[in-house]
């Protein structure tokens, strides 16, 4: 019998708070597949700290993470679309950090906007966050819906990665 296991960092980017997830998908025989949740969290950063600071702190976690849990591949959401152009420019200074960082060690990155994620869990793109956190919830087996909510959506982009590979890899 064969196995194959594949670590997957799934990151939500923000600059006050960055979710991220590692997901371990154990392949059996190429036929047989189990989903495994190893670990989820946060980075949260001072509103005290200069922008500089907290892109720096959120680079240097991410460095931590990457080092205790070796991941193999990652998958970064996208930004699709804010009201507040404030909001978007440094939620996409933390994405482009957390890109730089992923890249400096390695990992392959794929990215994904929030509608392939809401299809990829629900298949449904207008789903709202409740639903995708209740499918994370299910699909991973939780007992409760991850906390933060930047957690629980850096575990929905994980499974939207892994399951994208799969569909994939039947093309």
């Amino acid at each position: 019998m064969t196995t194959y296991n594949l670590r997957v960092l799934g990151v939500d980017p923000g600059t006050a708070t960055t979710g991220w997830a590692v997901l371990e998908e154990n392949i059996k025989n190429k036929n047989i597949c189990s989903l495994q949740t190893v670990a989820y969290g946060h980075i949260q950063t001072s509103k005290k700290k200069t922008d500089e600071e907290r892109l720096l702190e959120i680079s240097d976690d991410l460095k931590k993470i990457i080092k205790k849990y070796h991941p193999e591949e990652s998958a970064v959401e996208k930004l699709f679309f804010f009201k507040n152009q404030k909001t978007v420019i440094s939620v996409a200074e933390a994405r482009g950090v957390i890109l730089l960082t992923l890249k400096a060690n390695g990992i392959k990155i794929s990215g994904y906007t929030p509608l392939q994620i809401k299809q990829a869990l629900t298949g449904y793109g207008r789903a709202k966050k409740k639903q995708i956190q209740e499918m994370v919830k299910k699909i991973l087996g939780l007992r409760n819906i991850p906390r933060p909510d930047d957690a629980a959506d850096a575990l929905a982009v994980a499974i939207c990665h892994i399951n994208s590979r799969k569909l994939n890899s039947l093309k």
